[in-house]
C-alpha cells in the first residue's frame, strides 16, 4: 500500500469556517470580524477538548494571510495556505506551550517578532495550551500582548482559562468553545461514515456521540477506530460497547430488575457473568450509575424530553417506562448515592471484588427497607396518634386550666354540678388555636370523658403542655418579684436588684423594672448584668422581653424598694458549727465592689438590708457604712 494512511480526525479536519460544527456563535463573530475588517491583536480560544479551538486558529490565520483575502473563504492553494496546511512556520507559527513553557522560549518568540512576514499580511502566533506557561513567561508576555507590532496576531488557546493570569485575559478577545450536541456529532459522523463506506447503525453512532464528552475529534477517533469492524452486518451499540469495556443496555437491564425486585441471589449470578467478561468493579459501578440516572430521567421527565436526555432507542426507553412502575424517584436517588459511595470505596480498598459483591447485595435490599409508600403509611398513624392524644387530654385541660387562672364566674346548674361559662374566657389572654383548632375542638368534645352523676362536683387536674416553664404563682408581684430574685444567678446581681430595683409589671407577655440609678441603669441595659436578668426572666416567665428604664411619675413602686423571699422556720441549734467560708469569683467581688460604692455614695437614702456579699466586701477592704 503506496498511500500513507491519514486518520478521519486529520482527513475531515474543517478547513473553512463554515466547516465549524457546532459553534455557530463563533463562526457568527470571526465572519463579521472579518467582512468589517475589524482584526484584533489578540484573541483567546477556550472550551473543552475536540471543540475546534486549534482548527479555528488555523482558519482564521489562513482568511487573514490567504492571497484572495482577508477572506471567509480562503482558497487553500496559495503558498500561504498550503504552508498552514502543512504545518510549515513561515508566517503562522504553532507553539505548544507545554513543551515551550520556559520564560527563554517566550523571549525567542518576541525576538523573531520584528521581523516582517514573508507571504502573508500578518505573522500569526498560535499558542496552543497557553495556560502552560509559567508566571514569569506570561509576565515577559503582557507587554508585546498588549502592544505588538502591526502586522502581528497571537491566537492563544486552552482549556483551563482560569490558568491564565487576568493581565492576560484582558489584552484578548475571548471566544468559548462549546460543547458539540449529541444531535450534531451524530450527523456529522453518519456524514463520514457515508463517504467512508461504513457500515455501522444509527444507534451505534448514538453511543459514540454519548461517549465523546461532547467533543468532536473524539468522536471522529472513536469512529475510524470501530471502522476496521465493519462487515456484511452494520456495526451496532453493543460492538461500541465491547470495544469501549462498557456494558450493554440490556445487561443493565437485567442486572437492574434484579436490584429492584430485592433479588440479591439473582443479582449476584449476573454480577458474576459480568465481572467474568473482564469488567472492572468500578467500571460495572459507573455503568450501573449511569443506568440509574437514565432511570431517573425517564421516571420524572416526558416522553419527548427522556428521549433527547437519555439518547437511547425506543425499545430501550419503553424498557426503561417498565421499570419506573416498580420504583419511586426516592429510591432510585438512594440507589445512586450507594452506587457513588461504593465506587469511592472501591478506589481507596486493596480488595475491590469483595467491595463489589457487598455493594450489589445492599443495593438489592435497599429498595425493600426505603419503599415510601410504606414509610409514609407509618407517619400518617403516627402523627394521627399523636394528634388524637393532644386533643383528648392536653387541649382540653390547657384551655381549662387557663379559665381557672383568670378566676371566670361559675354558677350552679340544677344539680349542683360546677359548671364553667365558656362565655366568660377572655379570649385576648388564650393561646392562639392552631391551622386545625377546629379539628382539635372536635376530637377533644368526642373524646371527652362523660358528665358526673348529679351531685357531684368534677374537679380536674391540670396537666400542662410539654416544655412550658408558666409561673405557678399567685397574682401578686411581689411573690413573682421573689421568684424572680431566686433565679439570679449572680449574688452581686441579686443584691444590686433587691436594693435598686423595683418591679412595674411581671407577667407572662413582658417583664418591666425600674432601676433609680442612672450609672446602675446602664449595667443592666449594656453591660453583663443584663445577660443575667434575661436568663433569670426567661427561665420564669419564659420568654426574653424585658425592659429595664428608670423609674416614671406613674409606676407603682413596691413597698420598701425590695422584696425578701419567705424566711424558712428556724429549727432550735443543737450546736454551734464554725462557719464555713464562701469562696467568690474576681467578677463577683468586683460587682460586690461597685455595689458598696454605690451604697456609699448614695448615703442618705434608706436601704432596707446589705447582701452578705456586700458585707464581706466591707470586711475586705476594711470600710463602713454611712447612715
Amino acid at each position: 500500500m503506496n498511500d500513507k494512511y491519514i486518520p478521519l480526525y486529520r482527513k475531515y479536519r474543517p478547513q473553512k469556517l463554515d466547516e465549524l460544527i457546532g459553534q455557530e456563535h463563533i463562526k457568527n463573530a470571526l465572519t463579521n470580524a472579518i467582512e468589517l475588517n475589524k482584526i484584533s491583536h489578540a484573541y483567546l480560544f477556550t472550551g473543552p477538548r475536540g471543540t475546534g479551538k486549534t482548527s479555528t486558529a488555523r482558519i482564521f490565520a489562513k482568511s487573514l494571510n490567504c492571497k484572495n483575502g482577508p477572506t471567509i473563504s480562503p482558497c487553500g492553494v496559495c503558498e500561504s495556505c498550503m504552508d498552514i496546511a502543512n504545518s510549515v512556520p513561515i508566517d503562522v507559527i504553532e507553539i505548544d506551550a507545554a513543551s515551550n513553557r520556559k520564560v527563554e522560549d517566550t523571549q525567542n518568540i518576541l525576538e523573531k517578532i520584528l521581523y516582517a512576514p514573508v507571504y502573508g499580511r500578518y505573522k500569526i502566533y498560535i499558542i496552543d495550551e497557553v495556560h502552560m506557561l509559567s508566571n514569569t513567561a506570561f509576565n515577559s508576555l503582557l507587554k508585546t500582548l498588549e502592544e505588538p507590532p502591526e502586522n502581528v496576531i497571537f491566537i492563544l488557546a486552552t482549556t483551563e482559562v482560569h490558568k491564565v493570569l487576568d493581565t492576560i485575559k484582558s489584552r484578548c478577545q475571548r471566544f468559548d468553545f462549546r460543547r458539540i450536541t449529541i444531535d450534531s456529532m451524530v450527523k456529522h459522523l453518519r456524514y463520514i461514515a457515508d463517504n467512508e463506506k461504513i457500515n455501522i447503525s444509527d444507534d451505534a453512532l448514538v453511543t459514540i456521540a454519548k461517549n465523546s464528552a461532547g467533543g468532536m475529534r473524539d468522536s471522529i477517533a472513536l469512529l475510524d477506530q470501530v471502522s476496521i469492524l465493519s462487515g456484511k452486518d452494520a456495526i451496532s451499540s453493543d460492538d461500541i460497547n465491547r470495544l469501549l469495556g462498557r456494558i450493554s443496555f440490556d445487561v443493565l437491564n437485567k442486572l437492574a430488575d434484579y436490584i429492584l425486585t430485592s433479588d440479591p441471589q439473582g443479582a449476584l449470578e449476573m454480577l458474576e457473568n459480568i465481572y467474568n467478561s473482564g469488567n472492572e468493579p468500578v467500571q460495572i459501578f459507573s455503568n450501573l450509575l449511569d443506568y440509574l440516572k437514565n432511570l431517573l430521567i425517564v421516571k420524572n421527565c416526558n416522553r419527548d424530553i427522556a428521549y433527547e436526555l437519555v439518547g437511547l432507542n425506543e425499545i430501550q426507553v419503553k424498557a426503561l417506562q417498565l421499570q419506573c412502575e416498580k420504583v419511586e424517584t426516592l429510591q432510585i436517588m438512594s440507589l445512586l448515592d450507594k452506587c457513588a459511595e461504593y465506587i469511592k470505596e472501591i478506589k481507596l480498598t486493596n480488595n475491590p471484588r469483595l467491595w463489589l459483591e457487598v455493594g450489589i447485595i445492599d443495593l438489592a435490599n435497599l429498595t425493600e427497607n426505603t419503599k415510601l409508600e410504606d414509610i409514609q403509611r407509618r407517619l400518617q398513624q403516627l402523627e394521627a396518634s399523636n394528634d388524637n392524644a393532644i386533643s383528648a387530654h392536653i387541649v382540653p385541660k390547657l384551655y381549662n386550666n387557663i379559665a381557672e387562672k383568670q378566676e371566670i364566674p361559675t354558677k350552679q346548674n340544677s344539680d349542683n354540678d360546677t359548671v364553667v361559662k365558656p362565655a366568660a374566657v377572655n379570649n385576648d389572654k388564650l393561646p392562639k388555636a392552631p391551622a386545625n383548632s377546629q379539628d382539635i375542638r372536635q376530637d377533644s368534645a368526642e373524646s371527652s370523658q362523660p358528665h358526673a352523676p348529679s351531685g357531684e362536683n368534677v374537679v380536674e387536674e391540670f396537666a400542662p403542655m410539654p416544655k412550658s416553664q408558666s409561673v405557678d404563682k399567685s397574682n401578686d408581684i411581689s411573690e413573682l418579684w421573689a421568684t424572680l430574685l431566686s433565679k439570679v444567678s449572680s449574688l452581686p446581681t441579686k443584691s444590686l436588684l433587691k436594693q435598686w430595683a423595683n418591679p412595674v409589671e411581671l407577667s407572662s407577655d413582658k417583664v418591666v423594672i425600674t432601676i433609680s440609678s442612672g450609672n446602675l441603669l446602664k449595667q443592666f441595659t449594656e453591660g453583663n448584668k443584663r445577660k443575667i436578668l434575661s436568663d433569670a426572666v426567661m427561665e420564669v416567665f419564659n420568654h426574653s422581653n424585658l425592659l429595664v428604664r428608670l423609674p416614671q411619675p406613674n409606676d407603682k413602686v413596691l413597698r420598701d424598694s425590695a422584696v425578701l423571699e419567705k424566711p424558712k422556720e428556724v429549727l432550735p441549734v443543737k450546736s454551734v458549727e464554725k462557719p464555713k467560708t464562701e469562696i467568690y469569683t474576681e467578677e463577683e467581688i468586683i460587682e460586690a465592689k461597685e455595689a458598696a460604692d454605690l451604697e456609699k455614695n448614695h448615703s442618705g437614702e434608706e436601704f432596707s438590708m446589705h447582701s452578705d456579699t456586700v458585707n464581706m466586701v466591707k470586711d475586705l477592704f476594711d470600710g463602713k457604712f454611712l447612715d
